[in-house]
């Protein structure tokens, strides 16, 4: 499976967005905030796929959980 759905993370950004009361000019970090939050999530469940330095596949065992 791949990283979250644009979908997904406009909905979670609009969550965190009105969970903080709906303040000006924050979208962007509310939307990285979201992103990460579900990527981490994904990751977790060994759901998540992703590219770092061109190199793509699922996070390592050992790599699930860390923050």
């Amino acid at each position: 499976m791949t990283g979250p759905t644009e979908q997904e993370i406009r909905t979670r950004a609009y969550e965190l967005w009105k969970d903080a009361g709906e303040p000006p000019g924050q979208m962007d970090q509310l939307w990285y905030k979201a992103e990460r939050e579900l990527l981490e999530r994904k990751a977790a469940n060994g759901e998540a796929h992703f590219e770092v330095n061109g190199h793509n596949g699922t996070y390592p065992e050992k790599l699930r959980g860390v923050h």
